[in-house]
């Protein structure tokens, strides 16, 4: 199958000013049957969305039309700067609807495909930070107008309950120095770890399908992580999926592809 991939950006309002982050999407051969489904994902943080390029063209290559793009203030994936942090905790969850507005935009000016959203699934995901996002994105007024919304969250999980994480440990400490230097100062490691600590225990869902995928060998979510995380979810009334392979360690987010994929196989996303 041929994809094609068009280069795009995603528009991000920052506290003065609207500035915007590279992207791709991946679109199907034009030969062949598109999938009523769109995917939309992103990376974690200090990452870009080349670390999980491969989550968009496996799905790509089973027919579903794919956006993957970097969050701002994220070096990696382009210079732009967040001069705001309370405008990145109001909009960057929003990317995601703006995200799928754009890559139905280029299906049809790529392909002539027009998305009629009550028969479309949609999926939506991240890894780690990405994952927070894609969870707090999900409740959009905007993919209530989808046939299905799923989301993919990886490597994502509650803190450790009465043992020192491996963020407070010496050894991970010496490497935020290097870490802030990859962010816009506003989002820097002291600033966005207590609020993604906050956003984990406060997230209040219902009604949502949610595949957790964290690998065994995991040590930024921990031993039981996920699973208190999928405890916390169902507990709220949601559909909650949670698998965890013995190899899928948290700075290797690309292994991630197969069971996604996978997984979608087995929930009847793919064409026959």
């Amino acid at each position: 199958m041929a994809i094609k991939i068009v280069k795009t950006a995603i528009p991000f309002q920052d506290e003065q000013s609207i500035i915007s982050t590279n992207a791709f999407c991946f679109l199907p051969d034009e030969a062949s049957k598109v999938a009523p489904a769109l995917s939309i994902f992103t990376h974690g943080f200090t990452s870009h969305k080349g670390s999980i390029l491969n989550w968009s063209l496996r799905l790509a290559e089973e027919g579903i039309p794919s956006l993957l793009f970097d969050l701002p203030g994220h070096y990696l994936g382009g210079f732009t700067e967040v001069t705001s942090f309370d405008a990145f905790k109001r909009n960057a969850a929003q990317m995601f609807e703006s995200a799928t507005q754009i890559l139905k935009d280029h299906l049809l000016a790529e392909l002539g495909h027009s998305i009629i959203d009550k028969e479309t699934k949609v999926i939506i995901g991240g890894h780690s930070l990405g994952a927070l996002l894609s969870l707090k994105a999900c409740d959009a007024l905007a993919f209530s107008n989808f046939q299905s919304t799923q989301v993919i969250a990886v490597g994502f999980g509650l803190p450790p309950e009465g043992v020192t994480h491996i963020f407070n440990t010496p050894f991970y400490k010496s490497t935020l120095a290097i870490r802030a230097q990859l962010v816009s100062e506003a989002i820097s490691p002291e600033v966005i770890f207590p609020w993604i600590k906050k956003e984990k225990e406060s997230l209040n869902l219902t009604d949502k399908n949610i595949y957790l995928l964290t690998g065994a060998d995991d040590v930024v979510v921990g031993k039981d992580g996920t699973e208190r995380l999928r405890d916390q979810l169902q507990a709220l009334g949601n559909n909650v999926v949670l698998e965890k392979p013995a190899k899928l360690a948290h700075h290797l987010p690309e292994n991630a592809a197969p069971h996604i994929k996978k997984w979608l196989k087995d929930q009847g996303f793919f064409q026959n």
